[in-house]
């Protein structure tokens, strides 16, 4: 797999092989379309206006886990792939010989373990022979089809299903009980991955950030000293701040450093006003089942929304940082004459525009920018007492990394 840029033409899709598994497991679920579209709206209302009313184990029910297995399990493992595109060798891939260790926390149905393995299947198929993942979840149902899905993908491919163990514990105490155990055996980690589950723990805290950050925090001892914890979080205002808090309690700490997005380490501004959150944007390959759940309900899910970090305790970062180093936090805002997005480096948030005759061949770069993409700007200006920025036509634009 490839890290394919935002403005492409075909932009990048799940694999064959596991819309394949994934729509056998769909068929076997046994409801009607007309139910399993009802069941899609069900628990996408839960997961939005609902999230206070959200059960611990909602994936119990029948009807929530097929709209889950047939709607969210492949948006949500698209997710997954991206960002581990966005690592690439970082991951622990360009160690020779090394069997990649990953610990899936919160995997509901497997959609970490899953888009692992089928993320390695088609970037190096020794790596997902080796690889070994340790799977946990509140409860058992969720597991009993995490491990169907994968030894169904494995029969897929030919390769032994032998790298999962499935593990249920407490979330919120992860080191405790039987849970802890395997943990703590299983580690050092190349990678834990926490997708859309931190954002369901201590829900009564008085102070949920800091009891996530907490979770968080007892997690990157058990790291490999070049791992990661990749959090992915809903791209919702309420979820989306809550990472950020998360995030800001870790760093002030001093526990771990941010991989991605951010391009540094003080507090997220986004938080400076209530009204701003930080989300992805990504675009993807909408597969049928997904599209057809989209005609029935009335959504549309054409692209990827998600909030992230990428968190190491080595340094390692995405790019160099600098001064004149950007992340776009903002769709590009094509206004009269001027075209405007907000950016986001050491510096804080700024907004940043360039007028249409300023047009030129250092700064064309500009127009392909796309929320997430990550520039070197240099040769900014700004009147006095102004807070919007501009590039002249002698200012440069570099990309460093689309996305």
């Amino acid at each position: 797999m490839s890290v394919q840029p935002f403005n492409e033409k075909k932009p990048p899709g799940l694999t064959p092989q596991a819309l394949k598994i994934m729509g056998k497991a769909l068929s076997d679920g046994g409801l009607s379309e007309s139910a399993l579209g009802q069941a899609v709206v069900n628990l996408s209302r839960m997961f939005t206006t609902g999230r206070a009313n959200l059960a611990p184990r909602y994936l119990d029910d029948p009807a929530h886990a097929a709209a889950y297995l047939s709607y969210f399990l492949p948006v949500n493992l698209a997710k997954v792939q991206v960002l581990l595109d966005e690592l690439g060798d970082d991951i622990g891939m360009d160690i020779p010989d090394h069997p990649l260790k990953v610990l899936d926390l919160g995997c509901g149905p497997g959609t970490g373990a899953l888009a692992l393995l089928d993320w390695l299947w088609h970037r190096s198929p020794q790596r997902a022979k080796s690889a070994s993942v340790l799977a946990t979840d509140v409860s058992d149902v969720p597991l009993q089809e995490t491990q169907r899905l994968w030894k169904s993908y494995c029969r897929e491919v030919g390769i032994l299903a032998t790298g999962l163990r499935c593990v249920e514990g407490n979330l919120e105490h992860p080191l405790k009980g039987d849970l802890g155990k395997h943990i703590v055996r299983g580690g050092p980690y190349d990678l834990i991955i926490l997708a859309n589950c931190l954002n369901e723990l201590f829900a009564a805290s008085t102070d949920p950030p800091a009891e996530r950050a907490m979770v968080v925090a007892q997690l990157l001892p058990y790291l490999a000293s070049h791992g990661t914890i990749m959090i992915i979080e809903p791209a919702l205002r309420q979820t989306a701040r809550a990472l950020h808090h998360v995030r800001n309690h870790l760093l002030k700490q001093g526990l771990c450093t941010v991989y991605s997005p951010c391009l540094h380490e003080q507090d997220c501004p986004a938080l400076t006003h209530p009204d701003d959150w930080c989300h992805e944007e990504r675009p993807w390959h909408t597969p049928p089942v997904v599209a057809a759940l989209d005609r029935n309900v009335g959504f549309i899910k054409d692209a990827l929304k998600f909030s992230y970090l990428l968190l190491r305790t080595d340094g390692r970062t995405i790019v160099t940082r600098s001064p004149q180093t950007f992340r776009i936090v903002s769709e590009l805002r094509e206004l009269k004459g001027d075209t405007r997005a907000w950016l986001c480096n050491e510096l804080g948030r700024s907004e940043i525009g360039r007028l249409d005759r300023a047009t030129s061949t250092t700064n064309a770069v500009w127009d392909t920018c796309t929320r997430g993409s990550i520039i070197r700007l240099d040769g900014v200006q700004r009147k006095e007492g102004a807070t919007l920025g501009r590039i002249p036509t002698e200012g440069t634009v570099e990309m460093l990394r689309p996305t």
